[in-house]
């Protein structure tokens, strides 16, 4: 038996980040159309060519996307929501760019579709819109392009489709009781066409993704999840792929269908191999998912050569591939010029996953360990380069008494108002301000050693006093110093902590263009020094209105971080959760009143399986509680959450028990405060009134209708004002504009409450 190699999807924003920059350019009219479809098509050459040189046998197609590949099936599917319709004689590429972000028609605009996170990952895409009236026909031909220019490459090729099912569970419904599964025979219609077209060119695996696969679905899901397989049987062979989690408790519905192979991720899912195996159908090839493409340690080639070489007699036809899509990892370790060399030698990034695949597959079917040997050698001595021996051991021995504040929120209430003396319906921002240009620059200079460190931090200074002055001008109630010596709101911490090591040009796609730098944690995490209390000190020292002290929450640093594989999750977020309770505690002793934690990725983390949800919820809610244990009660503490699904950790929320949350509400028509008061949440909610991921700016009364409409589920004493999201992406013109109008309906609703 031979064992082949391949990938579930490569990244897809080029080597320097050549797609984002194109896609920006593009839509400030600084490149054509022409320009930014050729960018796009050289990525996916060199994409196709590099697997190929490092020894896939079948190359992937069809991972490539001009914003998020669930927006493509969108695309193609044609379920393209009426309002971006109008007056378009023919979809194409600004059609997906409307959908994604929204679209200006002289003083009006339409509003984007909802953006969210993709299972447990902290990728975002575009929600499908699912209605009653909703058409369906194959209107987007990007992945027959891209198999074509595919096909010329001279090798096998594996095209790759979000399956029917998990589009279907990923959208949302946009009328009432409406049942979506309604829509199943349209949709399965256009699968139906697709094939055939793969089919007729004599494609002869096809990869279709339905990851929805590790969640408990119910009977009616199971009983369409069969019923979608069978309409669609014949036709090439489908690899039926599955990751984030274990489907063992979904194998009955894997033996009820026609497959002719199936992908599991063992990196996540956990399984025990031989019962899995015992349990499903002998007929169906199977994938194993074994180099990780989550993170970017090498991988124990060893431990999965000794695996599969045991495995490979239970079952006569193996793949094997990584766990899932590499997009959630950066591209290239050789970029990498100034890390040490022997660190640099435990990492694997994409192009090095690929080649791991090879190495393995070579030794496997060859019986050869010797490139396997040699190649994992630094990980053997890892543990000597890196320390986690937890030097503050015995911190970390909590008793639960540590996790709660001294007093429950309606004492801590009473006391803040008294304390703060703020108006009704508050206003404030998130915490960034625009990242211009020009401060880019200065902080590369700085970085660079270009400028000296007293010239930084004065430029620095003069923006925080700006971004003030911006914000007292505009009447906003709870100010921010607007976050300048930030690059990012996890890797500006970790360059402050101990224990985290930093890529040059480590990029992760996030959305569209946003791509982030995850740090690396290596060893043992501490506090230096302070890190935000010069700058918030400085920020509050300009003014009488308070100032928010803004810090990203131990969960979210420890979740956007590549983390240690061989030491517990829960012994780095409390380490995390140290450093910056004493943070917190010196903001406070400096007489910061109100405290932002950020923690957008708590959701994130929650594993797919219901069996597994309790422990991380329990353990990644007091790691937040432990940061938090030791403040007053009449210290504010506000935390921020953006794009995700609440509806099944609203208890773990309340749990946090912070005074104020802020959350993206703009795309959400109301359903995320619907949870909150279905669930009689009982403090204090800013749902965001301005879509900070759209250029397009809310008028005053788009503002006040959604202000008025959000007094339906929360009380006026505990209502926020705020954006959804932080401000670092938009323009200075759009953000004081859209302030303007934020502040403007505010008053207008203020005077209307006292009337």
């Amino acid at each position: 038996m031979t064992i082949l190699n391949h990938i579930l999807g490569f990244p897809r924003i080029g080597i320097d980040r050549e797609l984002k920059r194109a896609q920006e350019n593009y839509w400030n009219n600084k490149i054509s159309k022409k320009k930014l479809l050729k960018i796009g098509k050289k990525i996916r050459i060199k994409n196709l060519l590099t697997q190929k040189k490092m020894g896939l046998n079948y190359l992937s197609v069809g991972d490539f996307s001009w914003y998020d590949h669930v927006l493509n099936t969108t695309m193609m599917l044609g379920n393209i929501p009426k309002r971006f319709l109008n007056n378009v004689k023919k979809i194409n590429i600004d059609t997906l760019f409307h959908v994604a972000r929204g679209v200006s028609h002289n003083r009006e605009s339409t509003f984007p579709s909802e953006m969210t996170k993709w299972f447990n990952t902290n990728y975002h895409y575009i929600v499908p819109e699912f209605n009653e009236y909703s058409t369906f026909n194959f209107s987007w031909n990007q992945l027959f392009l891209e198999i074509d220019e595919a096909l010329l490459i001279k090798k096998k090729i594996k095209p790759i489709i979000l399956g029917p099912m998990s589009y279907l569970w990923l959208g949302k419904t946009t009328s009432k009781n409406f049942d979506r599964l309604k829509l199943l025979p349209k949709i399965l219609n256009i699968y139906k066409y697709i094939l055939n077209y793969l089919h007729e060119k004599k494609i002869k695996w096809i990869q279709i993704d339905e990851p929805i696969l590790s969640l408990n679905l119910s009977q009616l899901w199971k009983k369409k999840f069969i019923y979608s397989y069978n309409f669609l049987k014949g036709y090439s062979n489908k690899l039926l792929t599955t990751y984030f989690g274990n489907i063992s408790h979904n194998l009955d519905i894997i033996n009820s269908i026609p497959i002719e192979g199936l992908h599991i991720d063992l990196i996540s899912g956990k399984y025990d191999l031989l019962t899995f195996n015992k349990n499903l159908s002998n007929q169906i090839l199977l994938s194993l998912g074994i180099i990780n493409g989550r993170n970017i340690w090498k991988s124990d080639l060893l431990k999965y050569f000794n695996l599969i070489n045991n495995f490979k007699k239970f079952r006569k036809n193996i793949w094997i591939g990584t766990s899932c899509s590499l997009l959630h990892i950066p591209i290239d370790i050789n970029k990498e010029s100034q890390l040490n060399k022997k660190l640099k030698s435990c990492f694997s990034f994409a192009i090095q996953k690929c080649y791991e695949l090879f190495l393995l597959s070579h030794a496997l079917n060859t019986g050869n360990k010797s490139l396997i040997k040699k190649w994992i050698l630094p990980l053997y001595y890892k543990n000597f380069l890196l320390n986690f021996n937890n030097k503050n051991k015995k911190n970390l021995f909590i008793k639960e008494k540590k996790y709660f504040r001294k007093n429950n929120y309606n004492i801590r209430f009473k006391k803040q108002k008294n304390k703060l003396n703020l108006p009704i319906f508050p206003i404030t921002t998130i915490g960034s301000f625009p990242q211009t240009k020009e401060l880019r620059k200065l902080r590369l200079n700085f970085k660079n050693n270009i400028i000296d460190k007293k010239k930084y931090e004065s430029k620095i200074f003069s923006i925080i006093k700006k971004n003030i002055k911006e914000q007292e001008k505009l009447n906003i109630d709870v100010l921010v110093h607007g976050e300048p010596e930030r690059n990012d709101m996890v890797e500006y911490f970790g360059e402050n902590l101990n224990g985290f090591l930093f890529t040059n040009n480590g990029w992760v796609q996030s959305y569209g263009s946003r791509c982030v730098k995850p740090p690396i944690i290596v060893s043992d995490v501490s506090r230096i020094k302070p890190i935000t209390l010069k700058w918030i000190k400085y920020a509050q020292s300009l003014t009488k209105k308070p100032v928010k002290g803004m810090l990203t929450g131990p969960v979210t640093i420890f979740l956007w971080s590549f983390s240690r594989e061989d030491i517990s999750d829960l012994t780095i977020v409390n380490q995390i959760s140290l450093a910056l309770k004493d943070e917190i505690n010196d903001l406070e002793k400096n007489n910061i009143n109100i405290i932002q934690i950020d923690e957008p990725a708590l959701r994130e983390g929650l594993p797919l399986n219901d069996d597994e949800k309790k422990e991380y919820l329990d353990w990644a809610v007091n790691s937040f509680k432990l940061s938090i244990s030791e403040v007053k009660d009449t210290t504010q503490i506000h935390t921020h959450m953006c794009y995700c699904e609440f509806h099944d950790i609203i208890q773990s929320i309340s749990e946090l028990d912070v005074d104020v949350i802020t959350i993206e509400n703009s795309r959400s028509n109301d359903n995320l405060l619907m949870y909150f008061k279905n669930f009689n949440y009982n403090n204090s909610i800013g749902p965001g009134f301005y879509d900070i991921h759209s250029p397009n700016i809310p008028s005053k009364n788009t503002i006040f209708r959604l202000i008025k409409k959000s007094l339906k589920y929360i009380s006026p004493e505990k209502l926020w004002i705020n954006p959804d999201c932080g401000l670092k992406t938009r323009t200075w013109k759009e953000v004081k504009k859209s302030l303007y109008n934020l502040v403007y309906a505010t008053q207008k609703l203020r005077l209307e409450q006292k009337n």
